[in-house]
């Protein structure tokens, strides 16, 4: 059985870009072993990440999220059973927030920043589909390994 969790968190310290690409290579060696496919998105202090796979892969690696140091007030957004993956094409690709146009995030919420505890899950999650859409996102599978 499929899943899709998608949670937010803030980062403990502000993160550079060192840092969220060391994140994103993790994921990306990984998720695959485990058939766990998804996006992050890092703005304003703020992860949010899609998680998408089978039931107990996605809720193991949720757990171990929540005891990463690197961020705090892990909050679950969404969590529901799919018939198919919107982020198959990641083993876990990154949201580019400098290429994302502020009207886009405004769309989704009240304030024209990335700030998913003020918005629903699903306004959120219509938000990372959006992002997919217009290419706002980096690092597909396809270039570092194949489901």
């Amino acid at each position: 059985m499929l899943v899709r969790l998608l949670y937010a968190s803030r980062a403990c310290q502000p993160a550079d870009p060192a840092l969220v690409d060391a994140i994103v290579a993790t994921s990306v060696a990984n998720n695959p072993k485990h058939g766990i496919t998804g996006v992050l998105c890092y703005g304003n202090g703020i992860f949010m990440q899609a998680l998408e796979g089978g039931r107990t892969e996605v809720s193991r690696l949720y757990q171990l999220l929540g005891r990463d140091a690197r961020h705090e007030d892990v909050v679950l957004l969404h969590y529901e059973e799919i018939l198919e993956r919107e982020f198959a094409g990641w083993a876990m690709g990154l949201v580019n927030t400098g290429k994302v146009n502020m009207a886009t995030i405004l769309k989704y919420s009240a304030h024209g920043e990335l700030d998913p505890y003020r918005t629903s899950g699903h306004a959120s999650q219509a938000l990372l589909k959006e992002l997919i859409a217009g290419a706002s996102i980096v690092g597909r599978t396809s270039e570092r390994h194949r489901f």
